[in-house]
């Protein structure tokens, strides 16, 4: 079984949301928890006042509302209602919502069983629910506790859960309609926005970009960037947005600017103390013979769950680089890492200057505009200042162990060294019952 735990600011909307698939014959509300009335006896506006009321007992929490699925391995297509219902209760017990209103719908839109959970997340005493890191402390606790009590797939590991990541946008399929790119792109909006950790438009771009999704305000003389606005688009084979541009107003989750701008600002703080661990898969890559090479050291933070997102002119100049950790949900474009993680730094430290430069030398013959007398004499001096001057004296050194050599003769600087001209002269103390006067 696998949870995914979203939360909106609009309760009426994932409640509709759910309700609608029941009218078009796509789902089910199989049951209810600490509802006044069996779920067979409510209609649609009973189901959502309980809600709402229960929301009003603290109207200074925005995103009140709390959208859950639970989905099962495909092969678990027998389970009943009852036992869905059963597991559903023991799951919002399991994260504390023991005591929350909740309505249970069972989906048949999909490829494989699943159930969505709708709550809020005010209790009844007024007080908001706090749900930070709920989904990697007591939802997969309570997750491990219903698979083996229920006797489900393990979900457990990384190939199980492939199945509910997400995967890019196919634009050839949705740019051409309105109503399947919407779908499409707030399923990835869904999944992105709440639970990724960015600090800027630029790098939530860098997940985005990822499963063929852009965010954009459109130029600084446009409409909606002068009205700090911001729409949705899904973006074709060449990286660029392409058909029908979504506000953000109409995704039901209102991921709007103002929204962006509080993730931001909490993302800048809450990532903290997750760039430790880029910073150390970084260095240990730079320093692992074999791998102190720019393609290679991609490839492997790959395998350790990290995207690097390349930005790149025209001419092919790598001008900057963004780290997506997708294990702790964090992103960093390298300079908020610290200079030493900027694209130029890592390139350097890879020993490839020239892919700075998208592949190109420039001798500094070609840039005082000197010239040669022959072609084999250009091509004698152009090597001869492409050598880096380290090299040219002495056996040559492997780059990794230039690394560690620097590490090793590397100044360490105590803040509390002073020079000794800058010291004060100590004042002597005068000695009691001394020779003067006696």
């Amino acid at each position: 079984m696998v949870a995914i735990i979203n939360t909106g600011h609009s309760l009426r909307g994932i409640f509709n949301y759910n309700e609608k698939k029941v009218r078009s014959g796509q789902a089910e509300c199989i049951g209810q928890g600490n509802y006044p009335a069996d779920i067979e006896k409510m209609g649609p506006e009973m189901k959502l006042r309980r809600l709402t009321k229960q929301a009003e007992l603290n109207q200074n929490v925005t995103r009140n509302s709390v959208h859950i699925s639970l989905n099962f391995d495909t092969s678990e297509t027998h389970i009943s209602k009852e036992k869905l219902m059963a597991i559903a209760d023991t799951y919002m017990e399991g994260i504390g919502f023991a005591k929350q209103p909740y309505l249970v719908y069972q989906h048949h839109d999909s490829g494989h069983p699943h159930i969505h959970i709708v709550s809020v997340k005010i209790g009844p005493d007024g007080k908001r629910i706090d749900m930070q890191n709920i989904g990697r402390n007591q939802s997969e606790t309570a997750r491990k506790e219903i698979e083996k009590s229920f006797g489900l797939v393990v979900a457990g590991d990384h190939h199980d859960r492939e199945r509910y990541e997400l995967s890019p946008i196919d634009s050839a399929v949705v740019k051409y309609g309105t109503r399947d790119t919407k779908r499409a792109l707030s399923a990835v909006l869904r999944q992105v926005l709440p639970h990724y950790q960015y600090g800027s438009l630029a790098e939530l771009n860098a997940v985005l970009n990822l499963y063929n999704v852009s965010a954009t305000q459109g130029s600084e003389d446009s409409r909606i960037f002068r009205h700090n606005g911001i729409v949705y688009q899904v973006n074709g084979e060449d990286k660029k947005p392409v058909g029908v541009a979504v506000k953000a107003s109409s995704f039901f989750m209102k991921p709007t600017m103002k929204y962006l701008a509080r993730r931001f600002e909490e993302g800048r703080v809450s990532r903290t103390v997750h760039s430790k661990r880029i910073k150390n898969a970084l260095d240990v890559q730079l320093l692992t013979p074999g791998t102190t090479n720019f393609p290679k050291m991609v490839a492997s933070l790959k395998a350790l769950g990290i995207t690097v997102v390349e930005r790149r002119n025209a001419s092919g100049l790598l001008y900057g680089i963004t780290y997506v950790d997708h294990t702790s949900k964090c992103v960093f474009n390298g300079s908020a890492l610290g200079k030493k993680y900027s694209a130029k730094a890592i390139v350097q430290r890879c020993g490839e200057e020239a892919e700075m430069t998208g592949n190109r030398t420039l001798s500094r013959a070609t840039a005082h505009g000197s010239k040669s007398t022959t072609p084999e004499g250009e091509k004698l001096k152009n090597q001869k200042e492409s050598v880096p001057v380290a090299a040219t004296i002495g056996p040559r050194i492997p780059p990794a162990d230039l690394k560690i050599l620097d590490a090793l003769i590397d100044p360490e600087y105590d803040s509390e060294y002073l020079p000794r001209e800058l010291k004060g002269r100590k004042k002597k103390k005068k000695k009691r019952g001394g020779m003067d006067g006696n």
